[in-house]
């Protein structure tokens, strides 16, 4: 190559170089400015959210307050995907739960979410906001606190201490009815249909008399109560627990009905003590988990049948609350009821109440712990 060529493709390479330099650093600089004002715009979104609404949200408090009340956040309830849950106290004394938000943009979405379907909302069964905090990103939702914590450690066998008593079926029992009574307040009591999407155990509050409270509405979605299928850009809830048409649309249209199947995979942990899921079960164990549910309940049917022997109130408790959670969690969401006829279901004698068809294994294989108990002696637990 000609000496003269060769020093005009350097130059020309030299200045491609630098030409990219300078088009990436404009473009990182760009992307930073746009990020910066995405986030001012989302700041901006939620001041203007919270002004409009201003007659539904509850007080606002300064993060500097929120800071006094929870004693520099000493006392830590909790830990979620969305948050930091701590106990703090008001200045009239009223003890409370403080959820401090993780600091990213998606939990602006998330903030908004809670406010807006909590602050309108007023039910036994629904937990109360009494107030929020909103300074940029520091974020912050004061609730009534629940002394009893959370149900998921109550029926769960694993992490159960000498602290936490012991829940008898006739309890449990009130449970599911107290969180039924909530769900079918928010499909059905409020003037705007509310869908959860995001029960289960850990979000189900127990107060001192160990009444339950829906909470933790980050994923919640607001919804005219004449439209029974709502449109959803995204799948969301907690795996075990999301209905099948959430995450793949061939099974149906997503409803109140999603709700319902969470409500009966719920349900089916309280009468089995443990989680739905056990990522530490053995590969030879692997069974989903509401056949297992399943074959409790079709051995327990056939000893009742043969041994003549009359049910006993807990027996009859199990079995009804077993049977109502196999209709919850049907594969196909006209196939389950409403959370209304749960209540009648619940409410009703357990000799109306028909057995469902088996549930079709709609997700992934659930691991589970070999067991040999059959369900009418899960009653001793």
């Amino acid at each position: 190559m000609l000496p003269g060529v060769t020093a005009v493709a350097v130059i020309v390479t030299g200045l491609l170089i630098c030409i990219v330099i300078y088009y990436y650093y404009r473009s990182k600089s760009s992307t930073r400015n746009v990020r910066f004002w995405l986030t001012a715009k989302d700041d901006q979104d939620i001041e203007a959210f919270l002004k409009n609404h201003e007659a539904l949200a509850r007080k606002r408090y300064k993060f500097s307050e929120v800071k006094k009340m929870t004693n520099s956040f000493k006392d830590k309830l909790g830990q979620g995907g969305f948050g930091t849950v701590y106990k703090g106290k008001l200045s009239s004394g009223c003890p409370v739960a403080v959820k401090i938000l993780n600091a990213s943009k998606k939990n602006g979405a998330d903030f908004i979410n809670e406010v807006a379907t909590i602050s309108g909302t007023s039910h036994i069964n629904v937990v109360t906001l009494l107030g929020f905090c909103f300074e940029g990103n520091k974020k912050a939702l004061i609730y009534e606190f629940m002394p009893n914590g959370s149900l998921d450690k109550f029926i769960y066998q694993k992490g159960h201490d000498e602290t936490t008593p012991s829940l008898g079926w006739d309890n449990l029992y009130q449970i599911a009815l107290g969180i039924a009574r909530g769900l079918e307040y928010l499909h059905r009591g409020c003037n705007t249909r509310i869908l959860h999407f995001d029960i289960k155990p850990h979000n189900i509050l127990l107060d001192d008399n160990l009444c339950p409270k829906i909470s933790d509405f980050g994923l919640a979605k607001l919804c005219p109560r004449k439209e029974s299928i709502i449109s959803m850009s995204d799948a969301r809830g907690t795996i075990g627990y999301i209905a099948p048409e959430v995450w793949n649309r061939h099974f149906g249209g997503v409803s109140h009905k999603s709700d319902v199947y969470s409500y009966g995979m719920m349900l089916m942990e309280m009468i089995g003590w443990r989680k739905n899921i056990n990522p530490e079960g053995s590969h030879s164990s692997e069974i989903y988990f509401p056949h297992w549910i399943y074959k409790r309940l079709e051995t327990s049917l056939a000893l009742g049948a043969d041994d003549g022997v009359a049910a006993t109130e807990e027996d009859e408790i199990v079995k009804k609350m077993t049977l109502v959670g196999l209709w919850c969690i049907q594969t196909i969401p006209n196939d389950r009821p409403a959370i209304s006829k749960v209540i009648e279901m619940l409410e009703g004698n357990m000799n109306s109440l028909e057995v469902p068809p088996k549930p079709v294994e709609s997700s992934p294989t659930r691991s589970v712990p070999e067991c040999s108990i059959t369900l009418s002696s899960i009653t001793s637990n």
